[in-house]
């Protein structure tokens, strides 16, 4: 059963993701995010790690449009498709899909915050994905420990991503994905 939170958040990712606030959801909103998710970075384009972060959001585009049965390329999401596929396969069933394609985004912003290379995410360079997102309400602190399931100090991809889905949920307070 979706809750009141599940559906509020979701709306939220929408209107996040209509980038140009036409009402819709299309590859050029979700291009846009990525870029702009790259400038806050300050990573330039054409770099790889630029090129994964455009791939990866490309590629939930595409999820979404598959889904919805509409060609990627041309095709625009409503906020009732948007909020079906989001409910169908983030909310429900266990979240079928749903790592398959969050991953690839997850592990794009990992490559662009993690500066020491250890492919994991420490306490500070969670502070500076939360600021380049443009998360200004949460305590990174506080969020990083909520999201450090092991306890070691260190988010991997995995944690991310069930944080991600857990946000969706309403079980965290963290958007890792946008403010």
């Amino acid at each position: 059963m979706t809750t009141s939170v599940q559906l509020d958040r979701t709306q939220k990712r929408f209107d996040l993701w209509d980038i140009n606030g036409d009402g819709q959801i299309d590859r050029s909103d979700w291009n846009a995010e990525a870029e702009r998710i790259l400038q806050a970075f300050g990573e330039a384009p054409g770099t790889p790690a630029a090129k994964q972060l455009l791939d990866a959001y490309l590629g939930m585009w595409a999820f979404f449009a598959d889904k919805a049965g509409i060609d990627e390329h041309t095709g625009a999401l409503t906020p009732e498709q948007f909020n079906h596929i989001a409910e169908e396969h983030i909310l429900e069933n266990g979240g079928a899909g749903f790592a398959r394609v969050v991953t690839p985004t997850i592990q794009a912003i990992v490559e662009l915050v993690d500066v020491d290379g250890d492919g994991q995410v420490n306490p500070a360079e969670f502070k500076s994905w939360l600021d380049a997102i443009g998360v200004r309400d949460v305590n990174p602190l506080e969020a990083f420990a909520q999201i450090d399931a092991n306890g070691d100090g260190q988010l991997s991809v995995e944690e991310l991503v069930q944080a991600v889905r857990a946000f969706h949920l309403g079980e965290i307070d963290v958007p890792l994905l946008g403010r």
